[in-house]
């Protein structure tokens, strides 16, 4: 396990030399705790019943493991993490296989909100799974008994434990979610489009610097925080990895504007939040983001210039158009 954490070292290294990625960091204690075990044997896993299993590690012996999923005979490594609720996890390096369409030809709209995780152009309004009133309740209890716990005590590392056991139980819970929503939309629909975001970019501080500070950032704090709790890339990438080839990115722009009815684009469409009516056609109000959903799923989206944007693929491949007659 140390000749392989050199190793991991060295090829992180070459990796900034060659400009691809960036420099690698100390780690930080109580933060990305484990190990990476390569050359692994099948005879070193064993399945003892239904939901338990032993493997073995180097210098420790034979561990057991609770079973959250199969383990395919072609494992080769396996990486052993502890997280900062103080639990240990081993995860094995498989590459999953995609999930099959239904083969009728069906296309489907996501749009990611804050107030509504994930609307469908089918009308479906899907959300995350966060914490419970009690349970928000502690955790802002045990924030405020943080803020007034002494550095370096250990009531101070017994609340940063009881919070980092909250919001592993949200994490938790938006993981499964993404896993089961994903893996039913990859099940339902041959085609995926999804609005094209950079959520990393959406979600950076916008805190600025001493000399030129900037203004609103608690509000933009907030954003961001709720942004990363709906789990927006996860979703993203896990329908990439399951819908193999069937999902396509759509420019975002003015998704939100345009009536999927007539096209006509205009703020005053959106009547609120929730609310969207269009001010050009008898079109009833409906659901906003169910509107942009079914802007998403024609596959066109209004630039700032009016014309329509095509969709591309997610993994990049160019789109070839038959030419006219």
């Amino acid at each position: 396990m140390q000749q392989q954490a050199l190793r991991d070292f060295a090829q992180a290294m070459r990796n900034f030399f060659h400009g691809t990625h960036r420099r690698p960091t100390w780690r930080k204690a109580g933060k990305h705790e484990g190990f990476r075990q390569v050359g692994v044997k099948p005879r070193h896993i064993k399945r003892l019943n239904r939901h338990y299993g032993q493997a073995w590690i180097p210098k420790v012996g034979w561990v057991k493991f609770c079973r959250t999923r199969t383990i395919a005979d072609t494992v080769k490594s396996y990486r052993v993490t502890l997280d900062r609720c103080g639990r240990w996890h081993i995860a094995f390096a498989v590459i999953p296989g995609s999930i099959a369409g239904p083969g009728d030809g069906s296309a489907v709209g996501v749009d990611r909100g804050v107030a509504v995780s994930v609307a469908l152009s089918n009308g479906e309004l899907l959300q995350v799974p966060g914490l419970r009133a009690g349970e928000t309740k502690r955790l802002r209890r045990l924030q405020q008994r943080l803020a007034r716990a002494q550095h370096g005590s250990h009531r101070r590392t017994r609340t940063r434990l009881a919070i980092a056991r909250l919001r592993a139980r949200e994490t938790d819970r938006r993981r499964d979610w993404v896993e089961k929503t994903t893996t039913e939309v990859a099940r339902r629909f041959d085609t995926i489009r999804v609005e094209d975001l950079k959520v990393r970019t959406m979600t950076r501080s916008a805190r600025g610097t001493r000399e030129h500070p900037r203004r609103h950032v608690a509000q933009k704090r907030g954003l961001n925080r709720e942004i990363n709790r709906q789990g927006w890339g996860l979703l993203v990438a896990r329908l990439t990895q399951k819908a193999r080839g069937r999902l396509e990115l759509v420019p975002a722009a003015y998704t939100s504007q345009r009536c999927s009815h007539c096209g006509h684009v205009a703020p005053e469409n959106r009547k609120s939040q929730a609310v969207f009516q269009c001010v050009a056609c008898d079109a009833g109000p409906c659901n906003a983001d169910v509107n942009a959903a079914r802007n998403i799923a024609a596959g066109r989206a209004v630039t700032a210039r009016g014309d329509l944007g095509a969709s591309r693929s997610a993994n990049r491949e160019p789109q070839l158009c038959p030419s006219a007659a």
